[in-house]
């Protein structure tokens, strides 16, 4: 896929853009320390608008975020220059095993808010996603940023979950539940639990947790009711009841990142949390466009989806 992907990327950037509007162009290696620079102004200046800790603590976070997504053969990254100047720049991530594709991180300098950068990078993704056969598209998206939520609505997606940042440390164990480390017997298994709660599959993340070591399971009457690849941002769980994401939660020898993300609308889980000693840390939302399936169990979403 990664082939038929950079063959349509590479195809899309022959026309000229009308005068002075940003030009849209596929990111390379020399441009990651500008774009690090607009990705970290634009979570700083969010962060410290709103009160909430940045996403992005420092500047080596943004630019070791930006070059990961350059690298990455599954990912395809844009940026918004003018003048001979980056602006921001948006990544588009495929995943092989899902008809998904996400959108993220998309960030624009706010000293270039106006310029519609912003608007022309998003419009860049969604072409490649639909020139690349890939019906459906997701993001999360911040509350607390409206001028991303009017653009993201402008431009097809649709609000499907409220989620919360929840930061601290682990919880009680639960006790009829038992989790464990997951190895290569567990993918498939974990392959058909996201598919029958989700509709899709994301073997390519489970098996890399696997690999990692990160990813682990829930057993509850002798088969697996749960998987995580990690709790944390960029990693995503997947039980057939709440009580198996608590069982997954309580377990995690640690929290990757600033927290994890927590469906609202899950009012068992979010209680559970803060009688645990959790803090909500920030709001979002999972946004998508095309058709979306209501999950039919309990989950976390990742950063991307």
């Amino acid at each position: 896929m990664a082939t038929a992907v950079q063959n349509k990327f590479d195809s899309r950037f022959s026309e000229s853009p009308a005068f002075d509007e940003p030009v849209i162009r596929p990111i390379c290696e020399a441009d990651i320390e500008a774009a690090a620079r607009a990705a970290f102004a634009a979570h700083s200046e969010l962060a410290a608008r709103n009160g909430h800790p940045s996403e992005h603590p420092n500047l080596a976070f943004s630019t070791g975020l930006v070059k990961v997504k350059v690298k990455d053969p599954n990912s395809r990254g844009f940026v918004a220059e003018q003048r001979g100047r980056i602006l921001g720049s948006v990544f588009l991530n495929f995943f092989p095993s899902a008809s998904i594709a996400a959108v993220g991180p998309l960030t624009v300098d706010p000293s270039a808010e106006g310029s519609g950068a912003g608007r022309l990078l998003l419009a860049s993704a969604l072409d490649l996603a639909n020139e690349c056969g890939v019906p459906h598209v997701r993001l999360v998206q911040s509350p607390a940023h409206l001028r991303s939520l009017v653009l993201y609505s402008k431009l097809g997606f649709a609000a499907r979950e409220p989620l919360v940042l929840m930061h601290g440390s682990a919880a009680a164990p639960v006790g009829d539940r038992s989790v464990r480390k997951a190895n290569a017997d567990d993918i498939s298994p974990c392959e058909r639990l996201c598919e029958r709660i989700h509709g899709f599959i994301r073997r390519d993340e489970i098996s890399g947790a696997v690999e990692q070591g990160t990813a682990t399971v829930v057993v509850h009457d002798g088969k697996i009711t749960g998987y995580a690849t990690g709790i944390g941002l960029r990693g995503h769980a997947v039980g057939e009841t709440t009580e198996d994401i608590k069982a997954l939660i309580a377990a995690a020898p640690a929290i990757m990142g600033p927290g994890f993300f927590v469906p609202i609308r899950n009012t068992g889980l979010l209680r559970w949390l803060l009688a645990n000693g959790y803090r909500a840390m920030w709001q979002a939302t999972l946004m998508s466009s095309g058709s979306y399936q209501d999950p039919a169990g309990a989950f976390l979403p990742s950063i991307a989806y």
